[in-house]
């Protein structure tokens, strides 16, 4: 079954034109993430209770200004 996906930009992208879009899709039970500038190449896909450790974790190495 081919499920529809729908993709939002995420918070931590970079304001202004977007060109620092990391976009996110609920694929319950899985989220996924990809590069909007990238649309053709591979998305990350993890299990919904990995992704929110990635995300802490990017945040600890990346934190915003």
């Amino acid at each position: 079954m081919t499920q529809d996906v729908r993709w939002r930009k995420s918070s931590y992208s970079g304001g202004g034109e977007g060109n620092d879009c990391v976009e996110v899709a609920d694929l319950h039970p899985r989220v996924s993430i990809r590069d909007s500038k990238a649309l053709s190449r591979a998305s990350l896909t993890f299990p919904a209770a990995a992704f929110v450790p990635f995300i802490e974790a990017l945040k600890a190495r990346f934190p915003r200004n």
